[in-house]
């Protein structure tokens, strides 16, 4: 299993997102972002492979872009929020979680198992 996971759950339908484009990025010292694996939800609202296999996060500060608009525009439903940043800090290379609870006016996360 991969070190990060994330899934989405459409919370106004009770099922899983599909086809949400997400990518990993970790900050360079410039204030940019760079981008360390990316990919679309798949049936299950799950991204397998988000980081490559035995790649490991060293302990650090990174973030999830959600592009949730697309996801919203396909099923005909106006979102209040284009994209969900959640930006996290790891402490160690154990697993780590970290889902996204979707509806078109509101998200929540948290850390997962």
């Amino acid at each position: 299993m991969s070190q990060l996971t994330t899934h989405i759950l459409d919370t106004s339908k009770g099922k899983p997102a599909q086809g949400v484009t997400i990518k990993l990025e970790k900050p360079n010292d410039d204030g940019t972002w760079t981008v360390l694996g990316s990919g679309e939800t798949n049936a299950d609202g799950r991204l397998p492979g988000l980081l490559k296999e035995g790649e490991l996060l060293q302990p650090g500060n990174y973030r999830l872009v959600f592009y949730t608009a697309s996801y919203f525009n396909a099923q005909g439903v106006k979102g209040f929020y284009p994209t969900v940043t959640i930006d996290f800090e790891t402490f160690d290379t154990s697993h780590y979680h970290v889902p996204l609870l979707l509806n078109p006016y509101g998200y929540s996360t948290y850390r997962g198992s």
